[in-house]
């Protein structure tokens, strides 16, 4: 199995760029919560070891990684919210939250190497789309596992408040307890009523 590398980043440093920062979403699937991106800039004499795609790693070595990463790279982090999502799709909100988390590094990085197949309308800033980025590059694995920390922290918090769902656990995910509770207790707040097995529950006739 390939991990991801910092050889995307060399190229790009030897081509002049310095800041050069991997973006990443996590949250696209959900049912339920933000989506949240974050921008990571890395220090190329100081990469923690064991970076990789955040859904290879267990939630204790994510959890290790983000303290290593806190001490030696530049974070960012953004979300969008779900009436977002609901109001503009999955896709552009998600693009909306990496934008905002670019936008929240000063100094701005010079290169962006974004993970998947399209590169977000909103940024100005020269930039890669990396598909499967996570496990091709350190600096958009790194901003996974950012992303995904605090994305299931969030998801935990609103567990609190809404018992019964396992967003604790699924994260908001569409798990067999999670489409049950839907039926059973219905749509809260932070439901994406956009995504159809909320909108179905919503609107059945």
């Amino acid at each position: 199995m390939t991990k991801p590398s910092f050889e995307i980043e060399q190229d790009l440093h030897s081509r002049g760029y310095v800041r050069i920062a991997g973006v990443d979403e996590v949250g696209r699937g959900p049912l339920a919560g933000p989506v949240v991106a974050a921008a990571v800039i890395l220090d190329p004499d100081n990469i923690p070891d064991g970076l990789n795609d955040s859904k290879k790693l267990t939630a204790k070595r994510r959890i290790a990684l983000e303290t290593a990463l806190r001490g030696q790279a530049e974070i960012a982090m953004a979300e969008a919210s779900v009436a977002e999502i609901d109001a503009l799709n999955i896709l552009r909100a998600s693009h909306l939250a990496m934008e905002r988390a670019v936008a929240a590094l000063t100094p701005a990085p010079d290169f962006l190497l974004i993970d998947g197949n399209l590169v977000p309308s909103g940024l100005t800033i020269p930039s890669q789309a990396v598909v499967k980025g996570d496990g091709r590059s350190v600096s958009i694995a790194a901003a996974s596992i950012i992303a995904k920390n605090w994305r299931d922290q969030v998801m935990v918090d609103l567990a609190q408040q809404h018992p019964g769902y396992g967003w604790e656990a699924n994260a908001g995910y569409p798990t067999k307890m999670h489409r049950e509770a839907l039926r059973n207790l219905g749509v809260t707040p932070h439901h994406r009523r956009s995504f159809k097995p909320v909108h179905n529950i919503l609107y059945q006739e």
